[in-house]
Order: structure tokens, then sequence, then C-alpha cells
């Protein structure tokens, strides 16, 4: 009999201990579960659910875009605006891009299909990301790059290749448009009153724009970058080098750009000293599609 009452304790005793283990064990996963959950909570918003662990935002060259959205993904997080000049672009946002309504912060969520926007963008790798979307009560202005295709002086219709989407891009130059040279492109400098001879085929431009009350972009102001026939003299570290190809990308530290320049083998034989990282100067003309080399010269310290 006293053995049978010490089995039956022991039993009962092992099975408080086993409920107790069971107690407790549900009681950590219901913490750890609440704990999550708390984390989840916790969490800045990112773009519409993105982990907000990215690096920092690209430093290059950033380009302002005006248009109206014309949808939000955000499964793929991009959105697609309609850009003035009858194409669309869509364009990469992230945890990263800041939203403003009228000058005030404002979530991602706020983006709808309509809004008017600007948006300044940078190119990440070979994807266009949205640095900032500013949503505007009235019509916005933009920039755009590129090369031009055509100019009509009759419509006074200019149609520009985007660096960004590679599609047509149209702009009306009214009479009095500043269209002025930079840098080394200053000599090809144009004005109205030369009847926009610096707008020909092949050109690199920079151009402001605003719209009209039809969406149309107008421009205000056109910067010559690049004219054909113009020589041009790159400074800087060689970022890549094809010798078979013959084509070379350099930065140039005067303006932080990067280049990329073409020339012939068989005129620059190969040199242990031209390679990626190379110190160099390249004098080279551009043709109205690329540059291409006259001149390859290896920078030596005593030189910078």
């Amino acid at each position: 009999m006293g053995r049978f009452l010490a089995v039956v304790i022991l039993s009962s005793a092992l099975s408080s201990v086993a409920f107790a283990q069971s107690a407790s064990t549900s009681s950590a996963g219901l913490a750890t579960s609440q704990d999550q959950g708390a984390q989840l909570v916790s969490r800045p918003e990112g773009a519409l659910g993105m982990s907000p662990s990215l690096p920092t935002m690209p430093i290059g060259r950033s380009t302002v875009i005006g248009g109206s959205i014309r949808g939000v993904d955000g499964v793929r997080d991009q959105v697609t605006l309609n850009v003035f000049g009858g194409r669309t672009l869509k364009i990469l946002f992230d945890a990263r891009t800041q939203v403003f309504r009228n000058g005030l912060r404002s979530p991602l969520r706020d983006l709808r299909p309509g809004d008017h926007v600007s948006v300044e963008t940078v190119l990440d790798g070979t994807t266009v990301l949205a640095r900032s979307i500013h949503l505007l009560s009235v019509l916005p202005e933009g920039q755009c790059q590129g090369q031009v295709l055509s100019y009509d002086a009759g419509s006074r219709e200019l149609t520009v290749r985007d660096v960004l989407s590679r599609q047509p891009f149209k702009l009306r130059v009214p009479a009095g448009t500043a269209i002025v040279g930079q840098g080394q492109a200053a000599s090809s400098t144009a004005s109205a009153d030369s009847g926009f001879s610096g707008l020909a085929t092949g050109t690199l431009i920079s151009a402001q724009f605003q719209s009209d009350n039809k969406g149309h972009g107008v421009a205000s102001q056109i910067v010559i970058l690049a004219a054909p026939g113009t020589a041009f003299v790159f400074v800087g570290n060689v970022a890549f080098l094809d010798l078979h190809l013959g084509q070379l990308v350099l930065v140039d530290p005067r303006d932080g750009k990067r280049y990329e320049v073409f020339f012939d083998s068989a005129r620059f034989p190969v040199s242990p000293k031209l390679h990626e990282g190379a110190d160099v100067t390249v004098t080279a003309d551009f043709d109205g599609a690329r540059y291409v080399a006259s001149a390859i010269a290896i920078n030596s310290p005593s030189d910078n």
C-alpha cells in the first residue's frame, strides 16, 4: 500500500512538472510572439513595407522630372509618371525616398494617380530612383537631359532623346528662350537671334521647362552640353578600359562626371601605363554620337 501511494504521488509530481514546463513554454512562445509583434509595430515606416536597412542614397547628378502620376505599384515599389511631351517613365522608390506635400513631409502611401508631382531622380546603377517626390497643387516645372533628334523652326518644336528613358521627348521652344553653353561647350552658345543654330541634330542638351495649360512642355532655358564637331579635353582616372573594343570610361574630377570615350587601338599602341586607375588627359571630338579620342596622354605625378 505504501509503494502504491509513493507511485501515485510521484506520477502526480511528474504531471505537475510537465504541466509547468508546458505552461512555461507556451508563455515563452506567447511572449516571443508579442515581442515580434511589438518589433513590427515599432519599425519605422518604409517604402510601402520595405525593410529600412538600405544603403545610403546614391551620390551623383540628379535630374528633376515633372508630370502627373499614372499609377503606383506597391509590389514593385515603382511609380509610373506621365511626363510632359507625351511619354511615360517608371521610377523606383524605397525607404530612402522622401515625399513632400506643399513643402511638408508626407508618407509614401499619399501618392495617388492623377497627382501632379516634381520628382528628383538619380541613377542607382542602371535604374532610375526617386530621391524625393514633391506633390504639387499647381502644374510643375521639370528638367530633361538628352540628345537633339530634330528641331522644327516653323513649329518651334524640339525633339530630344531623353538620357533616362531613351524615348523621344517633345518641347516647344518659344522665341526668346535662353540658349546657353556650359563648361567646355560654352563656345557653342546659341541665342534666339542666331536662329537656334545650336540645336543641331546630335547636340547634347539639358533643358528646363514648364507646363502649359494643356500639359505640353515649354522650354524656359536650354543648356548646350556638347555640339557635333566640338573638341573636348578630359582629365581624370580611367574607370574602365577595353583595348580590344577601343573604349575607355574616364571620371573627370572637375565635374564628377563619367565620360565614355572611343579610340582607334591601332593609333594608340598598348602601353603598360594605360590601365584602369591611370591618371590620363584625353583630347576627344564629339561627332554627334560619341566622343572619339584624338590624343591620350598618361599624366605623371608631377603633372597634378
